[in-house]
């Protein structure tokens, strides 16, 4: 949710480099989300792989995708630039084939309508996350026990397939990644508003954040309003 906390150098008042950051930053989150939909799109039309992976691999690339995850956050001020490239790029490929599924089981014009949705309401929030004066920082917590919440909920309905209840969890999950797309754009900007001769690696990994925003964000609206086959 919010993987990158670095150190302040105490340097403000630079605002066409937090803006060349900022333009870094979603450069290399569309470079991740164009990796993600290609293998995706490859992936599900490997009948071979695709049985592969839903035979038993799943799990254990859904394991070394949330491994990068951590690996990537808990190292954000050690790693090289090439590393954090590297990682978030086989991350990126990785969550291609998990998400494989979604040209499996919905129409590819309602995914396509669904991405373009996602993206307008991502690019709209990450703008008012921009330009907003009120300081989100505090509500981060918050968002940790809503995440957790609906993660728990998630997993109950498993056993449970209650409709209604899957229902609450897309909104609830859609308003969550709305509001944390908002707090993650309001955080990068001020980090670096203190810090703002960043390193390249610092722009991958505040894609990444975003990323999973994202990522996140086109689920639960295509859970919603996505045309299944």
């Amino acid at each position: 949710m919010e993987p990158l906390n670095f150190p302040s150098n105490a340097q403000s008042g630079a605002p066409s480099l937090i803006q060349t950051y900022m333009q870094r930053v979603y450069q290399w989150m569309a470079a991740g989300l164009a990796l993600t939909g290609f293998v995706a799109y490859w992936t599900s039309g490997n009948l071979g792989l695709v049985k592969a992976l839903y035979g038993g691999l799943f799990f254990p690339v859904l394991l070394v995708e949330l491994g990068l995850v951590f690996w990537l956050s808990s190292q954000a001020q050690k790693i090289s630039a090439k590393a954090a490239v590297i990682g978030f790029s086989i991350y990126s490929a990785l969550n291609g084939m998990t998400l494989s599924y979604i040209f499996l089981v919905y129409a590819q014009s309602s995914i396509a309508t669904v991405f373009l949705m996602t993206a307008a309401t991502f690019a709209g929030v990450s703008l008012y996350g921009w330009t907003l004066k009120r300081d989100l920082g505090s509500m981060g917590s918050f968002f940790a026990m809503a995440l957790i919440g609906i993660i728990v909920t998630s997993l109950i309905n498993i056993f449970l397939k209650s409709p209604a209840l899957e229902w609450v969890i897309s909104y609830a999950g859609v308003a969550l990644f709305i509001a944390l797309t908002a707090y993650d754009t309001q955080k990068l900007k001020a980090i670096h508003q203190n810090y703002p001769d960043a390193p390249e690696q610092m722009a991958v990994l505040g894609a990444l954040t975003l990323y999973l925003d994202f990522i996140n964000m086109f689920l639960f609206l295509l859970r919603i309003f996505g045309r299944r086959k």
